[in-house]
């Protein structure tokens, strides 16, 4: 059975395409890197990641970047017998400027080595290239526009000023008039365009209404690739906007794959919002859901009706996942990602028996950060890590974490106080923009190696650690819905998603550093 979301766990803006039996969902990464998830599936239930492309500082530098910036809404897509990856590497999100930049990558297959990238523009962001059966190439993009209101061209939401398309050749760069094919419904924030071509027609798939409880996939379609577009007779394809009660909510941003009997797929992200003490709040991010549909009068419709994407559909067994608990034996394991730094071996090393996070710069920092973690799957699960740590002073920390930026986390962390020794401590920001932190008092540890342990339950997380001896609670019942989109006192909605794992800092500079011995993540009944 098909149990959507698919991609559980912070997996947003899913590419979607086939070649031959192959499946392939590219996902966003914002400021984790290695950039850009790529999972792989011949029977779209069991989905294996086997790629994340952009590894080198020549493709994706992140340093500086600020929250929920980097990359955004990549499009994959293969054509003259290599894969092709469009990718936004975003440098500014608040305010009214977008610096984002769009290039290309390109590989023969789907796990080897990139190419460098290839700049294209940077009018805007969610770009896609499409290959027409000419042989010609486009590229489109969302068109951002910074000027006051009203000078927008869909006055449903001004900074969305339509998709715009424009030829691209892989020698020439971008060729002739840029052109704007559409600007969007009433709904407005127009973005995520993807094209594709049945029966003479071109189709325009899109995302509106926001990332929030308001998104929708919007799809319309021309005759001509430069339109005018026709929008659906429903003017959605599918949104849960309508169905306040759907246990998947957010539904939009996706694209259309054809299987190879012709049967009629189509991505999209969603969110499983649960309640919490400020609201509801989706504590596993945006996530990859899958669509049947069918064709009707040239027009693509959910199956079965309707634009509520189903929960389940029929499909085949699921296979047990991987191995979720982790020695550190060997090589980094694939769910964890680091932020922003291309550089990852002046943040982490793996020593043989232990990954040695070397201590840089804060729990705030936007540049190099020694914060290994992997993503929140499930709404209830366990974590936990052994440590090796014995800092000599209180600007020296490490430990377990459940993070989602620098304005929200909660971290477990061994540092040493004067009036404690070698102690542990509790330390949280709950998303004021002060970035004001919360400190529980220190506990008092005995040498040797400790185990943290964080349990989450939808709104609720509590940490406990052990050395010796019984496992015991740390510090008070914390408040888990701040590590979310909508979480938080001060900090606006976001889009990414919820990590848990190991943190280390050295804030006097001189690379400090923990070893930690093993992890596990356990998801426990919902």
């Amino acid at each position: 059975m098909i149990e959507n979301p698919v991609l559980r766990g912070f997996n947003p803006d899913p590419s979607f395409c086939r070649v031959g039996e192959d499946y392939y969902l590219a996902t966003s990464t914002f400021e984790w890197f290695p950039g850009v998830q790529i999972f792989h599936s011949r029977d779209l239930v069991n989905w294996r990641l086997v790629a994340r492309p952009l590894r080198r500082a020549s493709q994706l530098d992140m340093r500086g970047n600020p929250d929920s910036c980097g990359v955004w809404a990549p499009c994959l897509s293969h054509a003259d017998g290599k894969f092709w990856l469009v990718y936004t590497d975003v440098k500014r999100l608040d305010g009214a400027f977008k610096d984002a930049h769009n290039y290309i990558v390109t590989c023969a297959t789907i796990d080897g080595d990139w190419s460098d990238p290839i700049y294209v523009t940077s009018s805007g962001f969610d770009p896609s290239l499409y290959h027409d059966d000419d042989g010609r190439k486009w590229f489109l993009n969302m068109r951002w526009n910074h000027r006051p209101a009203g000078s927008g061209l869909n006055p449903a939401h001004d900074r969305f000023d339509g998709i715009e398309l424009q030829e691209w050749h892989p020698e020439r760069g971008l060729l002739g008039d840029v052109a704007t094919i559409y600007v969007g419904t009433s709904l407005g924030l127009t973005e995520a365009p993807h094209l594709f071509k049945r029966n003479g027609w071109y189709y325009l798939t899109t995302a509106e209404g926001g990332t929030g409880y308001d998104h929708a996939v919007t799809l319309a379609r021309s005759r001509s690739i430069y339109g005018p577009y026709e929008t659906h007779p429903n003017q959605h394809l599918m949104t849960a906007r309508f169905a306040p009660g759907n246990p998947i909510q957010r539904v939009g941003h996706g694209q259309y794959v054809e299987g190879p009997q012709g049967e009629a797929w189509h991505s999209y992200l969603c969110g499983r919002p649960l309640p919490g003490p400020h609201g509801l709040f989706c504590g596993t991010g945006r996530e990859t859901g899958l669509a049947k549909c069918v064709w009707i009068d040239d027009w693509l419709y959910l199956e079965g009706g309707g634009l509520l994407p189903p929960a389940t559909l029929s499909g085949p067994a699921r296979l047990p996942g991987p191995a979720t608990t982790h020695d550190f034996a060997a090589e980094l394991p694939p769910e964890f990602q680091w932020l922003r730094t291309p550089c990852p071996a002046r943040i982490f090393q793996m020593t043989g028996s232990a990954l040695r996070l070397i201590g840089r710069e804060s729990l705030g920092s936007w540049f190099e950060q020694a914060l290994v973690a992997r993503r929140q799957e499930h709404q209830v699960y366990r974590a936990e890590t052994t440590v090796l740590a014995d800092p000599p002073n209180w600007q020296r920390a490490a430990g377990l974490i459940t993070y989602y930026n620098r304005h929200k986390f909660h971290a477990a962390l061994i540092t040493h106080e004067p009036a404690f020794g070698r102690c542990l401590r509790i330390v949280s920001c709950v998303g004021d923009t002060s970035e004001a932190l919360t400190f529980q008092e220190p506990v008092a540890l005995p040498d040797g190696p400790i185990t943290l342990t964080v349990a989450v339950d939808r709104a609720t997380q509590q940490f406990f650690w052990r050395a010796d001896g019984a496992e015991q609670p740390l510090g008070p019942v914390l408040d888990a819905s701040v590590i979310s989109d909508e979480g938080g006192r001060g900090e606006h909605a976001s889009f990414t998603g919820a990590f848990v794992g190991m943190v280390a800092h050295d804030l006097t500079g001189q690379g400090w550093s923990a070893d930690f011995t093993r992890f596990s993540y356990t998801a426990l009944a919902e």
